[in-house]
């Protein structure tokens, strides 16, 4: 039987398995409501790095003066001008997308997929009129949405969503950002950067409490928004927001979510956080309960995700599912679902393969940022693995002082009686790229003297990674 595989999402997970399924001569469809490349690219990674890379670069110009460039008159930012750029990235990257899907015999239906029967997709389509898609295999990769909250819904204006913040006319005077996680931390640094007072309020103990992160990175963070004069409030909720004509006031009060060891912060009372805005970034919501998967006897669990077995197949024959639809019990990332799809085409064509989640790096755009992979020493020890840690401070390389940012430090986790690494956690300069060793490390179990036996280029920031192998063998030099 010929294989008819109809796909609904085209984000980094569903145009991916598109273009490996084509590669293979399956006969794709591709249905998508919306832009091409998915929350990635329109709402998520590749917008926020733009306007990243323009606040940073604001940054710098305001501070040039110590490398020797001295700019005269005022140095003012237009943020008009980075949202077309941004907006101009954005349309490049998808007509990119358009062009491949095409040039490998995709068939791109443009509107919004309903399976209407086992085998059956109707598809209103965006231009008019319906269009029906028949197929004997399907991946679902329809992805997820912004968590509104019923306590302070988003009006768009004064109440922000995640994806608001990537729209903005103007620079608020001030703004509080609710929710201490990744997207929360990124764009606390890029509005502070562009002359926000941020203030940042998260439930937990402690910023970017996600257990794949070592603690250690959260405490750099922290003193590094310190440093931007970014508010932290830890181990509080907004409770209620009350607006007038200048402000919004935010009542904060008792988190909880706190366990026993935290209970110390719910001896301090009522705060009143005054802002002109606030942005709500405390997660996002699955997007499956308006494409008919009930019609074909799929059923989601409690929170609305889908479950899939280590083959990406769902409880029906012949159904997969991949990206952030699945949930965060696997990993919710843009780089994951491309793999992810790319396992499913492998699985549809019957080659038997399985997704690991066991060297997934993990990217954090913040200032400076953060990368992780494998184990943190929390998640070693729980799992009763008998490790041992070390870290090196960037400050001891040449390269991070000859380019005058020296905030962060690497650490790797390792297995105490084999010396494998387990884990490796980076904030500072450049921590997404330098990631790339410490998974392959983590990947192929190496051990600290496999890294030290590695010679580095000097002078690079990649020498972090040979200068805490030195020190976890027991021969630090500059580290």
């Amino acid at each position: 039987m010929d294989t008819k595989l109809s796909i609904l999402g085209a984000g980094p997970g569903g145009y991916v398995a598109a273009l490996k399924a084509a590669s293979y001569g399956i006969k794709v469809t591709l249905i998508e409501k919306e832009n091409l490349g998915g929350t990635c690219l329109n709402h998520g990674c590749i917008p926020s790095k733009i306007m990243k890379n323009s606040a940073d670069l604001f940054t710098k110009t305001k501070n040039i003066a110590q490398f020797g460039v001295n700019i005269t008159g005022d140095i003012d930012f237009d943020i008009n001008t980075l949202m077309q750029r941004k907006e101009k990235v954005i349309q490049t990257q998808r007509k990119g997308i358009e062009s491949l899907l095409k040039k490998n015999g995709v068939h791109l239906v443009r509107g919004k997929g309903y399976i209407k029967d086992r085998g059956l997709i109707t598809v209103e389509l965006n231009d008019g009129g319906i269009e029906e898609v028949i197929f004997n295999k399907l991946i679902l990769a329809t992805g997820t949405k912004p968590l509104d909250m019923p306590a302070f819904p988003f009006d768009h204006q004064r109440i922000l969503s995640s994806d608001d913040l990537l729209r903005i006319d103007s620079i608020p005077e001030s703004i509080t950002i609710v929710g201490g996680g990744v997207i929360g931390c990124e764009f606390a640094f890029i509005l502070a950067s562009l002359g926000s007072h941020v203030t940042i309020v998260e439930a937990l103990s402690r910023l970017l409490p996600i257990p794949s992160v070592d603690e250690s990175c959260s405490k750099v963070l922290q003193r590094e928004m310190k440093k931007r004069k970014i508010k932290i409030i830890t181990a509080k909720v907004v409770e209620r927001v009350e607006q007038d004509k200048e402000k919004l006031s935010l009542i904060i009060g008792n988190s909880p979510f706190l366990d026993s060891d935290n209970m110390k912060a719910k001896d301090i009372p009522l705060q009143i956080v005054e802002c002109e805005k606030m942005a709500v970034c405390v997660g996002r919501t699955p997007l499956a309960s308006e494409i008919g998967i009930e019609n074909i006897g799929l059923k989601t669990d409690d929170r609305g995700w889908i479950n899939v077995n280590e083959r990406l197949e769902t409880e029906i024959d012949g159904v997969y599912a991949i990206g952030d639809i699945i949930g965060p019990s696997k990993v919710m990332l843009a780089h994951v679902a491309s793999h992810e799809g790319m396992i499913a085409i492998d699985n549809i064509i019957g080659k038997a393969s399985t997704m690991k989640y066991d060297a997934i790096p993990g990217a954090i755009f913040t200032s400076p940022e953060i990368a992780n992979v494998g184990l943190s020493e929390a998640q070693a020890i729980e799992k009763g693995i008998d490790v041992k840690s070390f870290s090196v401070n960037f400050r001891t390389l040449g390269k991070a002082q000859a380019i005058g940012e020296i905030a962060g430090e690497a650490k790797i986790v390792v297995e105490n009686k084999t010396e494998t690494i387990l884990g490796v956690h980076i904030i500072g300069p450049h921590a997404t790229d330098l990631i790339a060793e410490g998974t392959l490390a983590v990947k192929k179990r190496l051990t600290v003297s496999d890294l030290v036996r590695t010679v580095h280029a000097h002078p690079t920031l990649a020498e972090i990674m040979f200068e805490v192998a030195l020190k976890a063998s027991g021969t630090p030099l500059h580290g």
